[in-house]
């Protein structure tokens, strides 16, 4: 295959593969769309931030954000509580509500990933987890970089 097919053929697909995850966020848990998702694995793995500092992370619009995480506060998925070293400064948090949500979807995307994957072979399934890392890894902020 030529390089000019190759690139075509990985856009065509990761377009393809980024419709299947916003679907499969849908069905998973209705009220919570893959951004929100993100948004709450991110403030999970954080320990908690602003909304800003999530705007910056994933080069989203604050608007954007904004909607978001009003969206998240109004199902009682995440609070906002006083910075500790700033009182001035809301800092986001997962709420019990939201914490046992995200590991319910989580580990259900999980199973369907080991689902999809289990014919591979180890070798296959080592290789393409490494392409997804370099690539990931290389490519810019934004959804596409």
């Amino acid at each position: 295959m030529r390089a000019a097919d190759a690139v075509e053929t990985v856009q065509r697909e990761m377009t393809v593969f980024a419709r299947r995850a916003r679907a499969a966020a849908g069905r998973l848990h209705p009220e919570l769309s893959l951004v929100s998702y993100t948004l709450l694995g991110h403030l999970e793995e954080s320990g908690g931030c602003r909304a800003t500092d999530l705007a910056a992370h994933y080069a989203l619009d604050k608007s954007t954000v904004s909607r978001q995480v009003a969206a998240l506060e109004r199902t009682g998925l995440i609070e906002r509580r006083p910075d500790a070293a700033d009182h001035r400064v809301l800092v986001l948090h997962l709420t019990e509500a939201g914490r046992r949500i995200l590991a319910q979807v989580t580990e259900s995307r999980r199973a369907a990933f080991r689902e999809r994957l289990a014919d591979w072979p180890a070798e296959d399934l080592s290789r393409f987890a490494e392409y997804l890392v370099r690539y990931n890894a290389e490519s810019g902020s934004g959804p596409h970089g």
